[in-house]
């Protein structure tokens, strides 16, 4: 064994490559991303592992080879999860012959999601088996676990990390062998073809089973008990866990202690340890109430009286992440012990304001501005999507009226043309997120005959995850030579007919192809195609002349680029963050802004 300090997503890559996985897709999405690319990196060279262009066709690619006998392994955000959900529902029917793990990292706060849902409740509605790990530690050890629960009781199994546990690191004894693993092959069979009454014998060994892991999973070494001081206890899991932990030992205090690593089927038998040891009972999660419903379930199962305390009653918050003090404020009230006293510091200096914002010399805010110039006087709306261009909804570019999910941009702008046949309609999207949902929807757009404008950012990347392949890159993420799939064919394919291809940066030109979009009858497209500034060096920068500059700030205020600093009455440009775009020379209207000599 050799011990490396490894991020908690490299963590999980790590275990499922030790475990013998075979097969491995997913879909980029913080704070899931590193899996996949963790198992890539330290590829043996027998695995196969590929971005899919969204979720669903990663869980069916994954499903297949399951049903071949290879173990598997999907990754995902927990809204993938969403987009995952129609196969992962069938799925937990039909089940799987290879060891299938499910990697769904959730996002409470949320950091960089669209919602806070807790996947462990998604469990429970899917009927799957979710282990909960409380540490990068724990995390590598359940992976194995769970292929073989999989394996066992041939069924897909959820691993449902969250941000704190994927992001954080430690030191992690990784074995130098693997598991060696020669898959069946498919062997035909009615099972794997669903109908209701295949579904309704399948339904029913399912419950069957999930109650007899309710006491099965009870044993494993991830749901624990420890008895302590007093009839007051808590129950936890996940990352809370490891906080309730050491606000206990700040506290010094001792209690009754339940630790649920397997949320669904719930460990009843170490469950009831806990409430045969107590009178009250404080729980200790993230999001959901789940410990907290089962607790409830239990009591009422076994007809027993207890006080339990959690996010029903508001004694913890049913929002946002935990933390250490905040578990240890509500735990010392909760015992009615004080805290210890810390030492007076001098309060630090407030952090600087730092809202999001798209980079300076993103090709997307030249994309934006375009619109935004080419529809001055005429009513528009503006639907964004989920990347890096929903950024495009801070002031003062003010472009992302709205964003609700993957591709939805395109079909929110069809539903408003619907009720607001005047009004120009807009959707933004990405290369990436035109492969994953848009293609769909526009499809829709065609047959329905809708009336908008679908404006594609092409930056040739998967920019907001971290810069991952997609398939209009022509490479995979083995770094392979792959088929590069052009956004114009495609468009065509479907019948769009009226398409333009244009540099945002050439904004005369940008701002042509809008207004003759704009006043198409029909479903029109534009491609904005420009690289991300991380694909490339900049050749020359731009600078202000001072001499010229009279010190309107029609650049700042136009275009809001952190390039662009206030100088005084004037402006000026970091260099430092600068990539030479140019697209405040063509802003400024005295030619103060120039490439540098």
């Amino acid at each position: 064994m050799t011990k490396q300090l490894i991020m908690g997503n490299e963590a999980i890559g790590l275990g499922a490559i030790c475990a013998g996985v075979q097969v491995v897709t997913g879909y980029p999405g913080t704070p899931s991303t590193e899996v996949l690319e963790s198992v890539a990196k330290h590829n043996p060279g027998d695995i196969y592992v590929e971005w899919s262009v969204n979720e669903k066709t990663a869980l069916e690619i994954a499903a297949g080879a399951a049903y071949a006998g290879a173990r598997v392994m999907v990754t995902m955000k927990q809204v993938g999860l969403n987009v995952a959900s129609d196969p992962l529902m069938s799925l937990s029917y039909v089940g799987v012959k290879g060891g299938m793990v499910i990697l769904v990292a959730d996002d409470p706060g949320p950091i960089s999601s669209q919602t806070e849902q807790d996947t462990r409740t998604f469990g429970a509605y899917s009927k799957l088996p979710v282990f909960d790990p409380s540490s990068p530690e724990e995390a590598f050890a359940m992976v194995g676990d769970a292929f073989a629960l999989s394996e066992k009781y041939g069924t897909p199994v959820i691993l449902r990390p969250t941000t704190r546990i994927c992001h954080a690191y430690a030191t992690i004894a990784v074995p130098e062998t693997r598991e060696s693993r020669v898959p069946e092959g498919f062997v035909k069979d009615s099972r794997w073809v669903i109908f209701p009454k295949l579904s309704y014998a399948a339904h029913k060994r399912i419950e069957e089973r999930n109650r007899e892991l309710r006491h099965t999973l009870s044993a494993s070494a991830y749901n624990t008990y420890t008895s302590g001081k007093g009839r007051k206890g808590i129950a936890c899991g996940g990352v809370s866990y490891a906080y309730v932990k050491e606000a206990l030992s700040i506290l010094g205090a001792e209690v009754p202690l339940l630790k649920v690593g397997i949320p669904h089927p719930f460990p009843e038998d170490t469950a009831m340890e806990l409430l045969a040891d107590t009178d009250e009972i404080l729980v200790c999660e993230e999001l959901d109430g789940v410990i907290e419903k089962e607790l409830f379930a239990l009591l009422g199962q076994k007809q027993l009286c207890r006080v339990i305390r959690g996010k029903t009653d508001g004694t913890t918050p049913s929002a946002g992440e935990n933390t250490v003090n905040g578990l240890m404020d509500i735990i010392a009230e909760y015992l009615g012990i004080a805290k210890p006293s810390q030492p007076v510091r001098k309060a630090p200096p407030a952090l600087p304001v730092r809202p999001p914002v798209l980079c300076a010399g993103c090709p997307h805010r030249a994309s934006f501005y375009a619109v935004k110039q080419a529809m001055k006087g005429r009513k528009a709306v503006f639907a964004g999507d989920i990347g890096c261009y929903t950024l495009g909804n801070a002031m003062p570019l003010d472009m992302t009226d709205t964003c609700l999910c993957m591709g939805a941009g395109i079909t929110v702008a069809q539903g408003i043309s619907r009720v607001q046949p005047d009004t120009v309609c807009f959707s933004f999207t990405g290369d990436s997120t035109f492969y994953h949902t848009g293609l769909p929807n526009l499809a829709n757009a065609v047959y329905n005959n809708a009336n908008m404008v679908a404006v594609i950012l092409d930056n040739s990347t998967t920019a907001m995850t971290g810069h991952q392949p997609n398939p209009n890159t022509g490479k995979n993420v083995m770094g392979e030579v792959a088929a590069k799939i052009d956004i114009e064919g495609a468009l065509r394919g479907i019948g769009i007919t009226d398409i333009a291809v244009v540099n945002p940066l050439d904004q005369d030109a940008a701002v042509k192809a809008v207004q003759h979009a704009a006043d198409h009858e029909g479903v029109s497209a534009i491609i904005f195609r420009a690289p991300c500034i991380a694909l490339f060096k900049p050749e020359k920068l731009c600078a202000v002349d001072t001499a010229k500059c009279i010190g309107c700030r029609k650049c700042l205020r136009e275009l809001g680029c952190p390039g662009l600093i206030k100088d005084g009455k004037k402006v000026r440009i970091d260099t430092g963050l600068c990539y030479g775009c140019g697209l405040c020379i063509g802003i400024c209207p005295v030619s103060a802004i120039q490439y540098e000599a």
